[in-house]
Order: structure tokens, then sequence, then C-alpha cells
């Protein structure tokens, strides 16, 4: 049976502004504390969190939609790359992002759920609060 994390969050800022955020690398790594290293073309390869992340960009459709590969280190060697795809639309005068990510290991499904909350929605939040 496929794992399918399901996730939306509302934040203070366009769609176009959280699209444009999460795609650089310098304001990423500000919203999260970590380094990261990303791409906005299909076929760039990026890696979040000091390599503890990583992945290919599948698509872009800017500034509405990313799909990626994406695993983290607590995937074994054999499971496969899960699939994040992340979506940006308008919520009355904030931006919305929905989240589907399919097919993340079971030993991590947790981690990776809860870690959405935690190392981006929070942080996310807090950044665009502190703006």
């Amino acid at each position: 049976m496929r794992n399918i994390i399901r996730q939306s969050v509302v934040l203070p800022a366009s769609p176009r502004e959280l699209f444009e955020m999460y795609m650089n690398p310098s304001t990423h790594q500000a919203i999260t504390g970590a380094s990261v290293d990303i791409g906005d073309k299909r076929g760039s390869q990026f890696k979040a969190f000091d390599g503890a992340l990583s992945g290919m960009i599948l698509e872009v459709i800017k500034p509405r939609l990313i799909i990626k590969s994406w695993r983290s280190v607590n995937f074994l060697a054999e499971d496969p790359d899960s699939t994040l795809i992340l979506s940006f639309t308008s919520e009355g005068n904030e931006g919305r992002i929905d989240l589907v990510h399919l097919d993340v290991p079971d030993q991590d499904y947790d981690g990776v759920n809860q870690g959405w909350e935690t190392y981006y929605w929070a942080p996310w939040r807090t950044y665009l609060n502190s703006k």
C-alpha cells in the first residue's frame, strides 16, 4: 500500500512569493536555518539540511507547481525515491501551499509527516511574521 502525506498550509504571502522563497537557495536557507542547494529547472538536483534530504526537480510550472523526487538519509538503500508535489495558490490575501508526498517508506513516514510542520511550516511562519 502506498504511503501518502497530504498537508496544506496558509501563509501571509502571495503564492508567487512563497514559490520564489522555496526555490531561492538563500531565502530557503533563511527560512529553515539549514543549507540548501536547489535549482529552478527540470533536472536540477537538490540537497537540503546538510545533505539529509536530496533529490531532483522533475517538473516546475512557475509560480504554481513543483514536483520532485525526494529522499532522506532515513530511506534504506533499496527504498525508491518518494515524490513530492507542492502547489501554490491564493487563499484570500494569503498564499496556500498544498503538499502531496507519495511513497515515503514506512520507517520514515512519521518523521517526514511531522517534519513538514517542524522544519518548514513553523519556521516559514516565523520568517514571514518577522518581516
